[in-house]
Order: C-alpha cells, then structure tokens, then sequence
C-alpha cells in the first residue's frame, strides 16, 4: 500500500518528462495506465540503446510499474475506449503540443464535462499561455532559453547543457507534485482541475541565485565551470587519478581544508583570509590548490577530508554512482522481471516514507510491451470480450497476443 493507493491514473504522455510523472506516481502507489499510440507506441521505443529482444531501456527507465495499453485516436473507437477510461479516471497526462488534444475532441474543457473531478495534467514546452503557448519544446532548447547554457560550461567556451535532460525530468517531478496538490484539493471539493507546467518552466527554475544576483543590481553570472559564484573554495580539483568536489564554502570549511593540506603558504597569505579576498583571488587560490591536490589519489583525500569534516566527494561517472554502497542503502536501483529481457534494473523512488503502512510499494511491474494489459484494462472498464475483439478487428486498439 503505497500513499497513493486508490488514484487512477491515464498517461497520454510519452517519451521522458510525462513518463517521468507517471513513474513516481505508480511508485507511489497509484494504478497508472500507460496509452501508447498505435502502430508503433511510445516513440521512446526505438530511442538507444536497444536491449536484445528489441526493447528499448530508455522506454523501460521510465515506464516501471505500469499497465499498458495500445490505443488509436485517430478512430472513433479509439476516442470512445479513451473517453470512457477516463469517466472512473482521476488523472490523465499528456505532453503533446498545445491543441492536440482538441483536434481529437478530448481538451480538458471537453472532458470536465463527461468526469468533472477529472485532474488533467499538460506539461508542454512552454506552458498553455503566453506568445509561445502553443509552440512544441525540447530539453536542449528549454535549457538555452531558461538561461542554463549561458552560465554553464567554461569561461570563453561555448555554451553547454547539462549532461542529462534535466528540464524534461524537473518538468515531469514538477507535474508529480502538481498532481498530489490538485488530488488533495479534490479530497476536499470533490471537482477535479486543470496542472499546466512546461520544460521552460523546468528550467527557469534551476536559477533562482542567478535570478537573485540579476534582481538584487543586475548581474548576470558567467560561466565559471564548476567553480561558485559567491564562495570559493567550491569547485572540482584534479587528483593523482581523478577528480574530486571540494566544497569550503564557509570560513570554517576553509580553514579544515589549510589543516588538511598543511601548506603554510595558504594560512598565511593575506590573499585568503576571507571569501571575499578568496574570491577576488580564486584564480591564484586554484593554481595553490591544483598543485597540492594532484599528489595523492581521490581516496586517499577523501579519508583525510572525512576525518575532519570537510564537505569532500568523488566526481563518480554513472557506472560508480550506480554501484556505490550508498545507492544501494537508499534503494536507488531496483529490478523487475521482464517476459523478454529477464531480469531489468532501473532507477528507484527517491522518496522514502517512514509510515510502512503507507511506504511505496515493491518495483515488482515490469515497463510493459505495447498492448500488454489492453484486454485486462478494458475488461476493468466494462468491455464484453467480443467488443474488445471488435476493437482490435477495426485497428483501434492493440493488445498483446
């Protein structure tokens, strides 16, 4: 019994930010059924890498602990098997572009009409208002838009996005969150209402310190790699084999890190007695700091840094980060059975609930096969076999043979 047990949920949604949501959700408890287009399903299904009956593990990421269902809305049976989902639905998610929805007669304001406590979530690239409402959207061009290439990457370089899709993901968390909020407002009224949140949005809300140094007198914060604008000693060094983060951010941290390295030369110069001459001099402070680190292995810093308290961390690449033993004590990979793949691993809940009787349940569903669950979830909805046969006959759902 997770803490969403009873919500019913229909994703639209497809691909990465709305995948997302409905993963959570479903973690969470709550009976998410996935629609996928037909013929082909979820475009994600032919993203790489390609498993080796043909299943795509970018699709399985994301898609745990869901049921799924192959629908065609360009058919009216299509349409109708999706209008009556949605009658015992609480939520429904979509991800397309603005009016999509509305071309197939199934806009929210349509669909308040036929479930009035229907909670209908549209993440889109920019949000359903505004000169860019109804545009399409992409991870890459949210993150140039919202401000995030322009202070990230190197001084004098060009600009560059973060490493993973961060704007889909956040969009996908931020619907989550949505979604609990109008569901608890639902508890209350018993009417449902409409979630609007967008990649752009995303975005734009990974800068609230820049934003605060552009409001406070208008400076727009550079590029400085992974050094910080307003505190140094915070950033990456190089090690005798590798890297790591160093974090001095205060007075305190800074003189852990003099007593680490015992190099008389950083208490004494004057350069350094505050954060605000370390930052004047960063440059000069990095040089020192480059020169002494690069002496011994990440380890062997981490040991000595541990020891004193200085906020300290290995730059780890995914293969590391994914078998560190405090991944593992936080539950972050889990594994389900696939009636293809056989045994899948993928990324667990990262919210953990201390009420057992509440905590999300066991990551035992598969992602499902396209159509996988299509006759078991229209039986659920009041379908006679021979109408779910004729469904298929006339194309306007797919269900696994």
């Amino acid at each position: 019994m997770g803490p969403l047990t009873g919500m019913r949920v229909v994703e639209l949604a497809h691909i990465m930010s709305g995948p997302v949501c409905g993963m959570m959700l479903a973690d969470m408890g709550a009976d998410v059924v996935k629609v996928e287009k037909v013929p082909g399903g979820d475009d994600s299904r032919r993203f790489s890498p390609i498993m080796a009956s043909g299943e795509s593990a970018s699709f399985m990421v994301v898609n745990r602990n869901k049921r799924g269902i192959g629908l065609n809305l360009k058919t009216e049976g299509g349409r109708d098997v999706l209008r009556r989902l949605l009658m015992d639905a609480d939520v429904v998610t979509e991800n397309f572009r603005a009016g999509t929805m509305e071309k197939f007669g199934l806009g929210y304001e349509t669909l308040k009409t036929l479930n009035p406590g229907l909670i209908y979530c549209a993440i889109s690239g920019y949000g359903r208002s505004g000169p860019f409402g109804e545009k399409g959207g992409f991870d890459l061009i949210a993150q140039g838009m919202s401000g995030m290439m322009s202070m990230t990457g190197e001084a004098g370089r060009e600009p560059v996005k973060a490493g993973s899709p961060v704007a889909d993901i956040n969009s996908g968390i931020l619907a989550a969150l949505g979604i609990c909020a109008a569901y608890a407002a639902k508890q209350k009224t018993g009417l449902g209402q409409m979630v609007d949140t967008s990649l752009f949005e995303a975005g734009l809300q990974q800068m609230y310190w820049p934003a605060a140094a552009y409001f406070a007198d208008g400076t727009i914060l550079p590029k400085m790699g992974s050094a910080n604008s307003t505190s140094a000693p915070y950033q990456v060094f190089r090690t005798a084999d590798g890297w790591i983060n160093i974090g001095a951010a205060n007075q305190a941290n800074y003189e852990r890190l003099v007593e680490a390295l015992a190099v008389p030369q950083l208490e004494a110069d004057p350069r350094f007695a505050s954060n605000a001459l370390r930052m004047e001099h960063r440059l000069a402070l990095v040089e020192i700091l480059n020169e002494v680190l690069v002496a011994r292995t990440t380890d062997e810093w981490m040991v000595l840094f541990d020891s004193l308290g200085l906020p300290a961390g290995p730059v780890l690449d995914i293969a590391a980060a994914l078998a560190h033993p405090q991944t593992e004590a936080r539950g972050m990979v889990v594994e389900t059975q696939h009636p293809t793949e056989g045994r899948v691993r993928g990324m667990g809940l990262p919210i953990h609930f201390s009420d057992m009787d509440n905590a999300a349940p066991p990551t035992s569903r598969h992602a499902p096969l396209l159509g996988e669950h299509t006759r078991e979830v229209l039986k659920e909805s009041g379908y006679a076999e021979d109408e779910i046969d004729e469904l298929i006959r006339s194309q306007a759902v797919v269900a696994l043979a």
